[in-house]
């Protein structure tokens, strides 16, 4: 049942798909912001923070929010390398996007964690006015793995993910199924997941043992879409558009 996952190397020497974007965004509003750990300060995330026009940070009003991971490509100091794919790079263009979108940034060397970003997104429920029933994860590639491990290991935390062209370790989702809270949290959480089918560097049967573990398991939505023509590239295609988003908001954590 086990299969190993493809090395990382292989995923984590990709250069970067585009160059790096180096100035932020005048409208709507997309800033570069830093979260310090407690009580060591010396541990930090950058991330990019897009708020919807329409936001009162103290409002009373609650937002859907979208936790994006990049993939290994936009590692690195330049905050600003993060929105060139994904959520980042849709909210930038569309000045109706309707969800609080949170991308960290992976320094160089490094592969995601999930200690760091659950720090971070409890310090943005906290400061921010999220929907915490409505909170979504995705990534691609390296956050394709990202997504995966965090989103099976902390199922209660998220309404639904999606993850992108990567994949995981079924070892997290074998273990949360001994839990009964996390056995339920999985079962109610929506997974969409997507895939080139001509990738070349993480194989499409990455994803596909994922979702038949977790059809397996009791899982109640969880499906796989493949690209038949794509490579590793599926991302342009499932983040464009409304699809994906109107999904997103379909799903609520009870």
């Amino acid at each position: 049942m086990f299969k190993s996952m493809l090395p990382l190397a292989a995923l984590l020497a990709l250069p970067a798909a585009l160059a790096a974007q180096t100035t932020a965004p005048t409208q709507p509003v997309q800033t570069a912001k830093q979260f310090a750990f407690k009580p060591d300060a010396s541990v930090t995330v950058n991330y990019l923070l897009f708020l919807p026009k329409d936001c009162d940070v103290k409002g009373a009003k609650r937002w859907p929010l979208i936790l994006f991971l990049h993939g290994a490509g936009e590692r690195g100091s330049d905050v600003w390398k993060v929105a060139v794919h994904g959520p980042p790079k849709e909210a930038a263009s569309r000045p109706e996007f309707p969800f609080i979108v949170v991308s960290p940034q992976c320094p160089e060397g490094q592969i995601w964690s999930n200690d760091k970003l659950l720090g971070l997104l409890d310090d943005i429920l906290r400061t921010y006015p999220v929907d915490s029933s409505r909170v979504y994860l995705t990534g691609l590639s390296m956050g394709g793995y990202g997504t995966w491990e965090l989103g099976l290991s902390h199922p209660e935390k998220f309404a639904a993910i999606a993850p992108l062209c990567g994949g995981g370790n079924l070892i997290t989702s074998l273990l949360a199924s001994f839990d009964p809270g996390s056995a339920a949290a999985t079962r109610s959480l929506g997974v969409w997941a997507f895939h080139g089918a001509k990738d070349p560097v993480v194989p499409l049967s990455e994803s596909q043992r994922m979702v038949d573990w977790l059809k397996g398991h009791g899982v109640a939505e969880v499906k796989l879409t493949v690209y038949p023509e794509a490579q590793h590239d599926c991302w342009t295609e499932a983040y464009h558009g409304a699809e994906l988003y109107d999904w997103f908001l379909k799903h609520q954590r009870k």
